[in-house]
């Protein structure tokens, strides 16, 4: 099987390393010319365990290259972003439309195409396939076309793709049948036969159910700062309940799926999705709620700043919530360092710099780096020995340090 992927990003990539590692011909198509060079020379772009080997071998034998443009194939890929469009939430298609248009001069009967993007319910059946029907194509007579969206996990993503089960919406149930034969070349999970709507909004709902327990949990902790009660105590009693499981609070929802997806089921029914809303209002509100503390905490000074990736041991920044609260902190005045040592960034410093004569050590990532400081270095370098843990990592700290975490910020009011 030849397989053509448009979009050689955190989703694309490992996708087509999968699809080669099972001896089928990959073409990774992008449009940065600076990436595809890149990957055909064997140099990856996003921190993910595996990825490289299996890329670099997969050059060797011939069965993977990286180009600008899509090749004829038995099956087509589409792994490209969508964003939502900010005056009404609604999914931006317009990257997918792109995607799928310019396949079109390779399509040829028999072909399987596949949206893996994340797109709003109905969006298959009333934008993606009018596409190929207009090409001249009957869909799942010329062509397969299904919506089988990714559900995998930063830092996991090999392992995932391989056993998690896998969605298969096709527009037709043979168009299911032949999208499935496709994901059968590396996928060991089950593969669940449906329609294209029903998985297109499985997926959203899947991201939308965490979105809507994290604030929970955020709004819970808000509550407990205002009356004087230990958040994370709450949370761990709570969730000794056996059918109780409360999320993790923190300083916002990050990524490119429980951010953004949860606004596609909004923007469909914005009259009776009203929680969902809420729920995206209230983690949208967490930046805010964090800059409001460090001002409670320091009025003016200089901040180290520990991690922007929206998750731990991840280069992933995408939609984090830590450039939010910063954007806010640097508006205020503060001076801000920033160290992630998972992000390249020429303004980013190391750990050292971050914290010499800093006021105050803000923890907005849980990477493992940051589980266990070294504490000789803070008191030693530190103008202030305070920290806040926004991230709840940290359980243990000499007595010279003074720690904050959602656990005790109500002894700021």
């Amino acid at each position: 099987m030849k397989v053509c992927i448009i979009g050689q990003g955190y989703i694309g990539l490992p996708t087509a390393a999968l699809f080669s590692r099972s001896n089928c011909e990959v073409v990774g198509v992008d449009i940065s010319e600076e990436m595809i060079n890149n990957l055909n020379k064997g140099i990856i772009h996003i921190e993910e365990p595996g990825i490289s080997d299996i890329i670099k071998k997969a050059l060797n034998n011939k069965l993977y290259t990286a180009s600008l443009t899509p090749q004829k194939a038995d099956a087509f890929i589409i792994t490209v972003p969508t964003p939502y469009i900010v005056e009404n939430y609604s999914c931006d298609l317009s990257y997918v439309i792109v995607a799928c248009e310019s396949i079109l001069p390779y399509l040829e009967k028999g072909n399987t195409i596949i949206i893996e993007s994340t797109i709003a319910p109905m969006s298959t059946d009333e934008t993606i396939k009018p596409i190929f029907e207009k090409a001249g194509f009957s869909i799942g007579k010329d062509l397969y076309l299904a919506h089988c969206p990714e559900r995998v996990l930063p830092g996991r993503i090999i392992e995932e793709l391989i056993h998690n089960d896998r969605i298969i919406g096709g527009v037709t149930p043979e168009c299911a049948k032949k999208a499935s034969e496709v994901y059968g070349q590396f996928v060991e999970g089950d593969l669940i036969l449906t329609e294209a709507k029903t998985a297109e909004l499985s997926k959203c709902m899947e991201n939308t159910f965490r979105d809507v327990n994290i604030a929970l949990a955020n709004e819970l902790t808000k509550i407990c700062a205002e009356i004087g009660v230990n958040a994370l105590d709450v949370i761990e009693m709570a969730n000794k309940h056996p059918r109780v499981n409360l999320h993790s609070p923190g300083p916002g929802v990050g990524g490119h799926c429980l951010a953004i997806d949860p606004y596609f089921i909004y923007a469909k029914a914005p009259e009776t999705a009203k929680i969902i809303k809420l729920a995206r209002d209230t983690n949208n509100s967490m930046p805010d709620f964090v800059c409001e503390y460090v001002s409670k905490i320091i009025s003016k000074g200089k901040i180290a700043v520990l991690g922007v990736s929206y998750k731990g041991n991840t280069d992933d920044d995408r939609e984090s919530p830590a450039y939010a609260v910063i954007s806010k902190l640097m508006q205020n005045n503060y001076e801000i360092n920033i160290h992630d040592p998972h992000i390249k960034n020429d303004n980013f410093v190391s750990l050292d710099e971050a914290i010499k004569d800093a006021d105050l050590i803000l923890i907005l990532c849980d990477h493992d780096e940051f589980k266990e400081l070294d504490y000789d270095l803070i008191l030693k370098n530190m103008k202030k020995a305070v920290i806040f843990d926004t991230k709840n990592i940290i359980k243990e700290v000499p007595k010279e340090i003074k720690l904050y975490n959602y656990g005790n910020l109500y002894e700021l009011n």
